[in-house]
């Protein structure tokens, strides 16, 4: 089901299935600032990532000697969603665990996926709580995807994403998805322009914690996407290097498996813990 939000400035839509972000627009402007899923490319607006961020080696894990198969990104994104809040300019989401889950992921569980209209800004905040009777491990991150170009008489090549820092910690992803190596990334004036040779690789992973905030730019006009997301400590940017008309800007709570882990989920890169009844909150927001 398709719910509407909308303030003086903007409207969305989310869908409860997968708690997934459908449109981002003006309330003045026809502009849709989302990618709107053509499967000729890639049929999906802006999943959640969860309980994994990107490829297990593998698509597998151990957990207390036990072999569990997980696909990429995990569950949460093929799941309905139950509406707990709603309000005008505000929706809240719950997913739950159950018998099925159990099967995948071995943890009791509830996640929160809420968004707020500020003004000219779209607030994603997410919370996980543990339920179990032992702590839970897990990841979570956002893979919004915007239109590129945003106007009709642009080239891909007009854009630019600006940052607040000059250099980047890269990882590059193998054939299978999995880190193998990393390398500083230099910046002209803070800038990375775009093109699409840039994901002939697969996407550009970034470890920062300098990182903050991320504006998609035209050097032709004044339209512009701020993805604001402090203490995320993991940033991919992503595009299918085959005509792909969208970039998706990712903040994440966790990465893609080294090619040489030992594919223990407690020893996972960018794996997080959370103790019998404790909560993990996180939120970034989106401005046009």
């Amino acid at each position: 089901m398709t719910f509407e939000l909308k303030n003086d400035f903007l409207k969305v839509k989310i869908n409860s299935f997968g708690a997934e972000l459908n449109s981002l627009q003006k309330i003045d402007n026809s502009c849709e600032y989302i990618w709107q899923a053509n499967s000729k490319y890639w049929a999906r607006y802006s999943p959640i990532l969860f309980p994994i961020v990107g490829r297990l080696k593998e698509d597998s894990y151990f957990y207390k000697d036990k072999k569990y198969s997980m696909s990429q990104h995990g569950i949460a994104r093929d799941k309905e969603f139950e509406v707990v809040n709603k309000k005008e300019n505000f929706i809240e989401f719950r997913l739950c665990s159950d018998e099925k889950s159990f099967e995948i992921y071995p943890f009791s569980f509830e996640l929160y996926l809420s968004y707020k209209l500020e003004k000219s800004s779209l607030i994603i905040s997410y919370k996980v709580v543990n339920k179990s009777d032992e702590k839970i491990l897990f990841s979570i991150g956002a893979h919004p995807a915007f239109n590129w170009t945003l106007d009709e008489n642009e080239k891909k090549e007009d854009y630019f994403l600006e940052f607040e820092v000059d250099k980047i910690k890269r990882y590059f992803l193998d054939e299978k998805g999995l880190l193998f190596k990393s390398d500083d990334l230099k910046l002209e004036n803070n800038k990375l322009f775009l093109n699409e040779e840039l994901f002939k690789d697969d996407a550009l992973v970034f470890e920062d914690s300098n990182i903050k905030q991320v504006v998609f730019k035209s050097v032709k006009n004044e339209k512009f996407v701020k993805v604001n997301f402090d203490n995320f400590p993991y940033l991919g940017i992503w595009s299918k290097p085959s005509g792909a008309p969208f970039l998706c800007i990712e903040p994440w709570f966790g990465v893609a498996d080294d090619k040489n882990s030992n594919q223990k989920l407690e020893e996972k890169k960018g794996i997080n813990s959370l103790k019998k009844d404790e909560e993990f909150f996180c939120s970034y927001s989106i401005e046009i």
